[in-house]
Formats: C-alpha cells, sequence, structure tokens
C-alpha cells in the first residue's frame, strides 16, 4: 500500500494552506499549460487519479463531462471533495494507485495532478490506464519533473547571473524520502527516459511532453518565480490511448 501522507495531520494541514488548495486550479502555476492539453471534455467518461480535493473532478463537469470517477487514497481528501461537490455527474472513491483496478474500456479520458510520484509501480499503473481506456482516448498527467526530484549537489556554480546546483544521483532511481511540509515523505524517482518508456510499453503514444516554465506574464507578476527557470518543477505529458 502505498504512503498515505495527506491523512497525517501536520502534512494535510500544510498542504491544505498552499495555493492550490485555497483557489484550486487557478492557484497551480501550471494550470494554464496543463488546460491547453485537455480535450473537450463534454460528454466523456473521466477518470481522474489522484483527485485530491476535486478541483479538476468539478471543472471537468462543469464543462459537460458525462461522469467523473475521481479517486485518492487519502480519506481527509475525499471528505472534503466530496462536501464541495454538487455535480450529481461526479463521484469519488477511495483508492490506491500502486494496487488500483479499473473495468476495461470504461473511460473516454484519463486525468492526474501530481500523484503519480507517490506510485511505486508506475508501469503497472500505465498499463491499467490503457486498459480502462477507449481507444483513441486521451491521457494527460502531471507529475515532479525527476530532475526537480532528484537531490543537488552541495556545490553550485553562476551560470547567466543566476545560481543553479546541479543535480546528483539522477540516474539512480527508487524511493527518495524527504521533508515536505512533514517529516519522512516517500516519492519515487524514475527518469524522463524511464517515464516515457513505461507509457509506450503500456501502448500509449505520446503527444505532448512539456518541461514546465513559468510564462513571462507570469514572470512580470511573480518576480520571484525567476528561481523556477534554474531547473524545471513540473513534466506534463499528453498521450493517447492506441
Amino acid at each position: 500500500m502505498a504512503q498515505n501522507i495527506y491523512d497525517q495531520p501536520a502534512f494535510f494541514e500544510g498542504y491544505s494552506s498552499l495555493p492550490r488548495s485555497v483557489h484550486g486550479l487557478a492557484g497551480a502555476a501550471e494550470w494554464g499549460s496543463v488546460r491547453a492539453l485537455l480535450p473537450d471534455l463534454k460528454g466523456r467518461r473521466i477518470v481522474d487519479l489522484g483527485c485530491g480535493f476535486g478541483w479538476f473532478a468539478r471543472h471537468a463537469a462543469a464543462e459537460g463531462a458525462e461522469s467523473v470517477l475521481g479517486l485518492d487514497l487519502s480519506e481527509n481528501m475525499i471528505a472534503r471533495a466530496r462536501a464541495e461537490t454538487a455535480s450529481p455527474a461526479v463521484r469519488y472513491e477511495i483508492a490506491d494507485l500502486d494496487t488500483l483496478d479499473l473495468p476495461q474500456g470504461a473511460f473516454d479520458f484519463a486525468y492526474s495532478s501530481l500523484a503519480f510520484h507517490y506510485v511505486a509501480d508506475f508501469d503497472r499503473l500505465a498499463r491499467t490506464v490503457h486498459a480502462a481506456l477507449t481507444p483513441g482516448a486521451s491521457f494527460v498527467f502531471t507529475i515532479e519533473h525527476p530532475v526537480f526530484m532528484a537531490p543537488s549537489a552541495p556545490d553550485w556554480a553562476e551560470v547567466g547571473g543566476r545560481t543553479v546546483w546541479p543535480v546528483d544521483g539522477y540516474l539512480v532511481e527508487g524511493p527518495r524520502t524527504t521533508d515536505w511540509l512533514a517529516k519522512g515523505v516517500v516519492k519515487y524517482h524514475r527518469t524522463l527516459g524511464t517515464t516515457l518508456n513505461a507509457l509506450i510499453a503500456a501502448g500509449f503514444t505520446i503527444r505532448h511532453v512539456e518541461e514546465w516554465r513559468p510564462s513571462a506574464a507570469q514572470l512580470a507578476e511573480h518576480p520571484e518565480w525567476q528561481v523556477e527557470l534554474n531547473r524545471p518543477m513540473f513534466l506534463l505529458i499528453a498521450c493517447a490511448r492506441g
């Protein structure tokens, strides 16, 4: 079973105060780029993997989705998602993505935001999602960029007037324990190549890969985000079931 970090009080309290938790999709810096990758959601049967507070599920319902199944391991997340969702098109279930089973051909679109880096066996999950989608259906997800997940070496350098840290241990894949909002948070580091090849092996066609960076407009509004130009924080991937 995956680590249920979101039901730990300290972590949940910290996560609940993040801009993306308070303001929803509008509070997620990468949302504009993600939205550009989405298909028309009207009439779609959607599965949201790691749905959190249900922000995307409610967005999909508002866009006319036929149905949205939101899945998350956290009882805290699911409880709040249910409390804040009125649409009859949306339902939520507690599920562990590491052991997930889905009905074959039951969905027209799969989505996930910043959840898969908590999954130990991404190969299995990719096969499960592929089988659950109808032919030609889209799959869009975001994860922490593997460069961001890899620890930085202690030495740094000045490049173009900015301080940059070299990445250390990028090719050493596996669990990484970090202190983020709480101590002992376990994430699973995979290289970009490993992630893409898992999707290809499962039968997906890769349509778009984006190493997210803030736009000029975002940098003008948030000059403190200049640090995000040192290394990509998010990886955005859009693919389709073959």
